[in-house]
């Protein structure tokens, strides 16, 4: 009689490539509900409860990743192991070297499942030019194909997690942790572990070892954050996805140009509903179960300028980008040509980040640029304020609409798979926008 259910559940337990394993899922909701009693029984026992946590975030990636879960206590180990080195090292360049280990372990490990097809497909004309220069025929026609490498899910997420920690040794600013397990509660947290937000490790890690407490208060924000979140993702991010969005992204030709422009908008309200969606149900999951983690979005389309716009939009990565990439570079400190390279490299680095394809360099590119002119101006213009503080009322909303524009823009590289189907989309805008439509479109899509 209980062979079917058990089966059922075995079924349930095992990796479903087509099914991976998500906060808005009801399986996971069932799992958590589960979690949640043991978890507060083991709030004074700091290690039981640290292991129990780490089994269930390893089954929660393994529920998302399959087999490829391995790469996640992986990269912990390494970066555990490294970390303690450099504490123990005392010359700098020794100090340096370990650093750059851990560097080329987290990176090439993302860079071979994330950017391998992306490089093959920009080396393959290289490979077929040099080829006919040389004459040779079988090179001439050369065409290497794409390798089929699965896509661990929150990789880069989890391993700029994971260094931010190893650099922050490095600078002096933490101590390595002394336990293993400790390090991969760190990195595997599963509120956090497969779309962020992205938490240092000095904030984390002495919230370890408080013992758990959830006052009524921080259990009521966390479930309003929970159902927000649920709210922006399961119903308004993914139902205009389906139901209007990728219609249009996918064959543009086939809707007006008022269309198109209003699937532009669409997809950004999209984005951020599921990006701060995500983010919100992950800090409201997090709260329950005694740890803080910073807001990730707060009002972003709100911002009166490109660069009060990366302050409010997706936080932990852009402060990510700022502290352990921008300022390395640099930062500020070099000169205004510098600064402005600075900014353009960040970016471009950034766009790469989100993807392995042309469109999101180019993404970021457009971000990049416009930081930096915005930069410019705030040089030429020294009263004027990043945050649009001292802006009257109506530059203010001038700054909004400038600034929302400009964003809608640039997403239209970041969703859009090809650039025949971007120059299609603004073609279809600027020519054939039809606002004699627009009383069939409110009416058709009401």
């Amino acid at each position: 009689m209980l062979t079917p259910y058990l089966t059922r559940i075995s079924e349930l337990l095992i990796y479903d490539s087509s099914a991976p394993m998500l906060f808005n899922s009801g399986l996971f909701l069932v799992l958590f509900i589960l979690f949640l009693p043991l978890y507060y029984l083991l709030h004074k026992q700091t290690l039981a409860r640290i292991i129990y946590v780490v089994c269930f975030s390893l089954f929660f990636y393994y529920k998302s990743s399959g087999y490829y879960a391995i790469i996640l206590p992986l990269i912990a180990t390494a970066d555990y192991l490294i970390g303690h080195q450099i504490a123990r090292t005392s010359g700098h360049k020794a100090r340096r070297l370990w650093l750059i280990l851990s560097l080329c372990f987290d990176l090439g490990m993302l860079g071979y499942f994330k950017y391998t097809n992306f490089l093959l497909e920009l080396f393959t004309p290289l490979i077929s030019w040099v080829g006919g220069l040389l004459g040779l025929s079988v090179m001439g026609t050369t065409t290497l194909e794409p390798l089929d490498i699965f896509l661990p899910v929150g990789i880069s997420f989890f391993t700029f997690q994971s260094l931010s920690y190893v650099i922050d040794i490095y600078r002096g600013e933490i101590k390595p942790l002394g336990r293993w397990i400790d390090y991969l509660f760190y990195v595997s947290f599963f509120p956090q572990l497969v779309a962020g937000p992205i938490v240092r490790a000095k904030d984390f890690i002495p919230q370890i070892y408080r013992s758990v407490w959830v006052s009524r208060e921080d259990f009521g924000k966390g479930l309003f954050l929970i159902l927000s979140g649920l709210v922006k993702k399961a119903i308004i991010s993914d139902y205009i996805s389906l139901n209007f969005v990728d219609r249009v992204f996918d064959a543009p030709a086939l809707y007006s140009g008022f269309e198109n422009l209003m699937a532009i908008y669409g997809y950004a309200l999209q984005i951020y509903c599921d990006f701060s969606g995500y983010s919100d149900m992950a800090i409201g999951i997090a709260l329950w179960l005694g740890f803080r983690f910073n807001d990730n979005f707060d009002s972003p389309y709100r911002s009166t300028s490109i660069t009060e716009f990366w302050r409010r939009w997706h936080i932990s990565l852009s402060s990510w980008l700022r502290d352990y990439l921008y300022i390395p570079l640099g930062g500020s400190r070099r000169g205004r040509l510098r600064t402005y390279l600075n900014l353009l490299i960040t970016m471009l680095l950034g766009g790469l980040w989100h993807g392995a394809s042309l469109r999101f360099i180019l993404w970021g590119g457009m971000h990049g640029l416009a930081l930096a002119l915005h930069k410019l101006y705030l040089t030429i213009c020294p009263w004027a304020r990043p945050d649009g503080a001292s802006m009257g009322r109506a530059r203010r909303y001038m700054g909004i609409f400038i600034t929302f524009h400009l964003v809608c823009f640039a997403w239209i590289f970041f969703r859009m798979p090809t650039m025949g189907g971007i120059r299609q989309m603004l073609e279809m805008v600027r020519y054939e926008f039809h606002p004699e439509v627009i009383p069939q479109f409110i009416e058709g899509y009401w």
